[in-house]
């Protein structure tokens, strides 16, 4: 068994500083950079959202301004049959679940899916059920309408 990997390093390496002449390691010149050109320079970034000059996303898209411009439109909510077990309502809508804080008021759209246990007879009313769930609810004499 070999005790190499468990010896402290007594010898580090500093990294290579490139752009700073002959002396860093990296060579000199261009230093890795290439010839010329914006990358090349010092501070030479540009963002994400730049398109290489064209007119951009943001630009093209009027609407969707702002800093909600990244944020999804409508996303769906998932609720887990856990999430139910602890609602005392025996019908389950979209508004019950914002009534109880399952989920947060914002969402339009919400989904039940099968994960966790259920253990009481429950109506579901205008939800989308997974396979799962729904086999789960209606086992136990529940109904999705």
């Amino acid at each position: 068994m070999s005790l190499l990997n468990q010896l402290t390093k007594i010898v580090t390496k500093s990294k290579k500083r490139v752009g700073r002449g002959y002396g860093s390691g990296k060579g000199g010149h261009t230093s890795g950079r290439g010839m010329k050109g914006q990358l090349s320079r010092e501070g030479g970034k540009f963002g994400l959202w730049f398109e290489g000059g064209q007119l951009p996303m943001v630009k093209r898209m009027p609407m969707w301004r702002g800093k909600g411009r990244l944020k999804v439109i409508n996303p769906t909510a998932e609720v887990t049959l856990t999430d139910l077990e602890k609602i005392d309502a025996q019908e389950i809508t979209l508004d019950t679940l914002k009534l109880h804080k399952v989920i947060d008021k914002r969402f339009r759209k919400a989904k039940i899916i099968k994960k966790g246990q259920l253990t009481k007879k429950l109506t579901i009313k205008g939800l989308p059920v997974s396979q799962g769930a729904r086999a789960v609810i209606e086992k136990l004499g529940g109904q999705v309408i």
